[in-house]
């Protein structure tokens, strides 16, 4: 008896990262990790939220003794928001940032950025989504423009890759043979950044709202 396995299909997952306040000068560094990542910034705005915004934001958090600090920093001045894509950014982008207390993220995960640009429980440098749900809940707090479409999956994503992943990752493998750098890890990280023939067109685009 022949068994059909099902065709592997490709699917792209969609995050939420805030630079948090105190960070927000650390900006262009935290970004350059995300990219070196594999993340993509599909959406990004600079801006400043209301106590009572954060409030929303975090309702999940209400009624917890730390509750009113938290409120306080995330409205003490502005801040990035990023939507991520990548295959399991949501998963990635947790392992990225580390636990949410910075001290033991120094402790256990010295590489993460929260270790990096974190203070403590609080002040934590960076947020990310925990759940699916929460993704979308907070992409579209902190977006409410953008319109979550469909991933391409299947015979969709199959075109995708041969009309452009493909040909992009042949003429930079070609090049990379041709170049010989000394890395060629991040020789080929830093080329496929340079020519990613599918960049979000809103990458560029940032709002900055005034409190």
């Amino acid at each position: 008896m022949q068994v059909f396995m099902p065709e592997p299909q490709i699917y792209v997952e969609r995050t939420l990262a805030l630079i948090k306040p105190d960070v927000i000068d650390k900006e262009e560094e935290i970004e350059d990790i995300i990219l070196r990542s594999g993340f993509t910034i599909v959406q990004k705005r600079t801006l400043q939220l209301s106590p009572e915004q954060c409030s929303n934001f975090y309702a999940d958090q209400y009624g917890k003794m730390f509750f009113p600090n938290l409120t306080a920093y995330m409205s003490s001045g502005p801040l990035v928001a990023m939507v991520l894509a990548r295959h399991n950014a949501i998963a990635y982008w947790k392992e990225l940032i580390g636990p949410s207390n910075s001290i033991r993220a120094k402790e256990t995960h010295p590489d993460s950025l929260r270790a990096i640009y974190g203070t403590d429980d609080l002040r934590n440098a960076v947020h990310g989504s925990i759940r699916f749900s929460s993704a979308e809940r907070e992409i579209q707090f902190m977006f409410p423009e953008v319109i979550i479409e469909p991933i391409p999956v299947g015979q969709a994503a199959k075109d995708y890759l041969n009309l452009y992943v493909n040909p992009t990752l042949l003429a930079g493998l070609t090049e990379l043979c041709k170049q010989k750098p000394a890395d060629p890890l991040i020789w080929f990280a830093d080329w496929l950044i340079e020519h990613n023939p599918n960049k979000p067109r809103l990458q560029q685009q940032m709002t900055v709202e005034e409190p």
